[in-house]
């Protein structure tokens, strides 16, 4: 919004106002801005470090509890804020939150959902952040109209509603059988479960669910056992999963909707209608996904979504290319021609939803076995924030110099992921979480890297796609 630029930024504002430069793709490029925007993430990062020993040795309650009180202290701050320093120190504590949260929600969701049901449960997180996003950006739009400049100030200070419904969500919903196991409390994780299942007889999961715990405690140090070779499918997983999802591009993608937006006619509303329509978009394909992640597995969504952004990455680039050129000055685009563009963007935005937007977050929640699993949960969270602050911090910065060349870029990447996934990451539909370890000793590549001793109760057969997996 114009007016907090002028009030914390201003040579922000004053630079931008003096350049009226029609060039596209230099017009926000602020190392100043961007670092601001960005430090949420490094925050996050720090958060996810400590967060992982509160999730485990105090349960994911606690650790939900304590990100949502830091996110409401952080909005609160932001929404008073007088000076930078306040909006510094806000950005920090909304950065703790997301890290105490991004530890622990996913890991609840996939702990506590039936295996049939784990996939859509555990997206109906990513849901939530499309939803929320959608009614933010719409909100935003309103708050910036409000006359005498303090709109800023609800669209800081709202952030407090979500932080609200976490707080006491936290302390309405139960917490999991897995962690209260984990914590010693056997018998009434027992009577959690029965509750949580809505049967009796729950003798066989509540017995992987203590043999779990009973493998976990024998691990004294869990972030050094992550080194452990037989634990390397899960590091790996942990690292590439996420460092490729940051990498699909979609930040690029978003950039130029409003731009596109103004062409069409939108004009002043170009912002508002570019968030509202790719925020339909992305929550519609968010439900998509809810809906197909256990018919169609997550191999499936990954890989179709991976054709789809490389499609539209390329068209979309082609596009930009020959309209914006190298200097950035598109002139009198033609209605018709930005009216394709905003379509492929759209298509892109509903790939990225339904594939590596929901199943970044949930692939590495439901992989990792109980010793491990905070510790690799952070890892996950970690080099999600890392690569989301080094993306927000050199994303301007790459589009001024490499301009429409960035699409391809990413595409780059998005065709490495899809290879990665295609060969490396087996599917994981339907198999119980205390069970999912027996995938990668039947996995083509990663059984070389664990012993029948790991996992005693059996195996499986998997193809070298790693397409599903079957009982032997």
């Amino acid at each position: 919004m114009p007016s907090f630029l002028q009030k914390f930024f201003r040579k922000v504002w004053d630079k931008k106002e003096a350049d009226k430069s029609t060039n596209q793709y230099c017009q926000y490029d602020s190392q100043t801005l961007t670092m601001f925007t960005s430090s949420l993430y490094l925050a996050a990062l720090l958060a996810s470090l400590v967060a992982s020993t509160v999730t485990r040795k105090l349960g994911r309650k606690l650790s939900m509890l304590f990100g949502g009180l830091l996110f409401f202290a952080g909005a609160l701050i932001n929404g008073f804020a007088k000076a930078v320093w306040m909006l510094i120190v806000g950005r920090i504590l909304l950065g703790f939150g997301i890290g105490f949260a991004n530890q622990s929600v996913p890991l609840y969701l996939s702990e506590m959902a039936p295996y049939r049901y784990r996939g859509a449960l555990n997206i109906g997180f990513q849901l939530s952040i499309t939803v929320g996003i959608l009614i933010a950006n719409v909100l935003n739009y309103f708050f910036a109209k409000i006359k005498g400049g303090w709109g800023w100030r609800l669209s800081l200070g709202g952030a407090m509603v979500p932080a609200l419904i976490i707080t006491v969500g936290s302390l309405v919903l139960p917490d999991t059988p897995n962690s209260m196991i984990e914590r010693g409390q056997t018998e009434e994780a027992r009577e959690k479960l029965r509750k949580i299942r809505g049967v009796d007889d729950v003798d066989e999961e509540f017995r992987d669910l203590v043999a779990a715990s009973d493998a976990s405690k024998l691990v004294e140090h869990p972030w050094r056992n992550l080194l452990q070779r037989k634990y390397r499918p899960h590091l790996t997983m942990a690292i590439l999963i996420p460092f490729f999802q940051q990498l699909t591009g979609i930040n690029v993608i978003m950039f130029y909707a409003p731009v596109l937006f103004n062409t069409i006619g939108f004009k002043d509303d170009a912002s508002l209608m570019s968030a509202v329509i790719t925020g339909i978009v992305n929550v519609a394909a968010t439900v998509v996904s809810i809906y197909g992640v256990d018919k169609w597995g997550r191999r499936f969504l990954f890989l179709e979504g991976g054709v789809q952004m490389l499609i539209c990455q390329a068209v979309v680039a082609a596009c930009i290319g020959a309209k914006f050129g190298t200097n950035g000055n598109p002139g009198d685009l033609p209605k018709w021609y930005a009216i394709a563009v905003v379509l492929f963007i759209c298509i892109y935005v509903a790939g990225f939803a339904w594939s590596w937007g929901p199943l970044g977050w949930l692939v590495p929640s439901e992989i990792f076995p109980l010793e491990i699993r905070s510790a690799a949960q952070s890892i996950n969270v970690s080099v999600n924030m890392l690569f989301t602050f080094a993306v927000a911090q050199v994303f301007l910065t790459m589009l001024c110099h490499l301009k429409f060349g960035l699409f391809l870029f990413f595409a780059f990447f998005v065709v490495l992921m899809s290879i990665f996934v295609y060969y490396f990451l087996p599917e994981t539909k339907g198999i119980p979480i205390e069970e999912m370890n027996q995938v990668w000793k039947s996995h083509w590549f990663w059984s070389r890297y664990v012993e029948d001793l790991d996992y005693p109760n059996g195996g499986m057969e998997m193809s070298k796609g790693g397409q599903g997996p079957k009982n032997v």
